[in-house]
C-alpha cells in the first residue's frame, strides 16, 4: 500500500504528544507519521523513564525506525478529522462538525479519505447494513 502524504512537512513533529485514541471512522489528513518507544521494552531510556515518540514525514521512515530500534512500537498514523462521526452507544451514530486530531494504526488509512458525502451517505436511512462499506469504499454511493 501507498500512505498519504503528510498535509504540512514543515510542521511535522511540531504537533502536541497527548491526542485522541482512535476512533471517528473517517480521516481528512496525516499530519506525521509516529514512532512510540517504551523504555520498559528495551528502548533507550531519554524521558525518566516515560515513554516518548519520534515524528517521521513518511510511513516508511517510521516503519524502518520501527523495525531497527528495540522498545518501538509500529507506526501510527496522526490524523487530522475536521469532521468524524461519534459512537456514543454501540449503533448509535453522531455527525460532529469540529476539528480534532488523534492517532490512528496506519492499517485505518486504506480507507478513502473522508469527502463532503462520506458521513452523509454513512447516515442515510437508505445506508447499507453494513454501514462501514461505505467507509471502506465498498459501498456504491447514494450522491454523486
Amino acid at each position: 500500500m501507498t500512505y498519504p502524504t503528510v498535509l504540512d512537512p514543515l510542521k511535522v513533529g511540531e504537533y502536541p504528544a497527548s491526542a485522541k485514541a482512535g476512533g471517528g471512522y473517517v480521516w481528512d489528513a496525516v499530519l506525521e507519521y509516529r514512532v512510540w518507544c517504551h523504555p520498559e521494552r528495551g528502548a533507550p531510556d531519554e524521558d525518566d523513564g516515560s515513554d516518548y515518540y519520534y515524528a517521521f514525514e513518511t510511513f516508511e521512515e517510521a516503519e524502518e525506525f520501527a523495525d531497527e530500534n528495540p522498545g518501538a512500537e509500529e507506526p501510527l498514523a496522526l490524523v487530522l478529522q475536521r469532521e468524524y462521526i461519534d459512537e456514543p452507544e454501540p449503533g448509535q451514530y453522531i455527525h460532529v462538525r469540529e476539528e480534532r486530531i488523534t492517532e490512528w494504526p496506519v492499517a485505518f488509512l486504506s480507507r478513502p479519505q473522508r469527502d463532503e458525502f462520506t458521513i452523509p451517505d454513512f447516515l442515510a436511512p437508505d445506508a447499507p447494513a453494513n454501514r462501514l462499506d461505505i467507509l471502506r469504499g465498498r459501498a456504491p454511493r447514494s450522491r454523486p
